[in-house]
């Protein structure tokens, strides 16, 4: 399995600082994290970046956030579809996509048949990302549909994310083994979940750093011989320095790796 880094690790920074990190800390490739930056949005930019700094793109994420609104126009499908043209284009394998938001009605009807529809012309798995209840004024909020969970939809593959298991109050080891053969992706980091007063802050903390099963799913993947991609998405704003951002990122792909590497014998098949 490969173990990448997201560009949005490094965010604000620009995307070429993404693949300089991913290079620098020694991963196995990138997963581009589409924005407003125009570099994120061209195939041809993003394979001489990927050329430049020897970084295979191993998935894009779809501009699904709510930063990233007017990219590509407002149409979701048309995100989404762009997303699965892009990846095809630069050789990667996957995309990660959100649910819908509840408010994007005629996307959400649809969004099951979109993503497998995109999926066969385009031959990238499209994988649907777990993710978690909104708070609002303390009382929670359906902001997805058909809503946060993938369990809960006939979807081919999917992406797990530590830091939205923990806001949702999911073990992060019961999801994989729920979703799978399923499970194509998994976004590496970490997370405590709401804080005393039900604030929902998504996290993205180091792995090991959080109160998520991070250790026990990589090693359960790999007794599985699972062939995913495992994708470093932690937050290092608070990096004071660029050496101190380096060092979370190295630490994180110290983590993957010995996790990976190391299998308890009763894991082993």
């Amino acid at each position: 399995m490969n173990i990448g880094m997201s560009t949005s690790c490094v965010y604000p920074l620009s995307v070429e600082e993404g693949f300089r990190h991913s290079w620098l800390a020694g991963f196995d490739g990138v997963e581009v994290m589409v924005t407003n930056d125009k570099r994120t949005q061209s195939a041809r930019e993003l394979l001489e970046l990927s050329q430049q700094y020897e970084q295979p793109i191993l998935s894009i994420h779809a501009p699904v956030l709510l930063l990233t609104h007017f990219v590509w126009g407002r149409d979701p499908q048309i995100k989404l579809e762009k997303s699965a043209e892009l990846a095809a284009e630069v050789g990667a394998s996957t995309v990660v996509v959100h649910p819908p938001f509840r408010w994007q009605s005629s996307y959400a009807d649809r969004f099951l048949d979109i993503v497998r529809q995109t999926q066969e012309r385009t031959g990238v798995d499209i994988a649907v990302e777990n993710m978690f209840p909104w708070k609002v004024r303390n009382r929670s909020m359906e902001a997805y549909a058909p809503g946060p969970d993938p369990r809960q939809m006939d979807c081919d593959a999917v992406t797990l994310d530590f830091s939205h298991a923990a806001l949702s109050g999911h073990d992060a080891f019961q999801l994989a083994l729920d979703f799978g053969d399923r499970l194509k992706h998994v976004h590496l980091c970490d997370g405590t979940g709401p804080d005393e007063d039900s604030r929902i802050f998504d996290e993205h903390l180091l792995p090991g750093e959080g109160g998520q099963p991070v250790a026990e799913v990589l090693q359960h993947l790999a007794a599985r011989d699972w062939s995913g991609h495992i994708v470093a998405e932690v937050n290092t704003r608070k990096a004071k320095t660029p050496q101190e951002r380096l060092s979370l990122l190295t630490q994180t792909l110290a983590f993957a790796r010995e996790h990976t590497a190391s299998v308890p014998a009763e894991l082993v098949q």
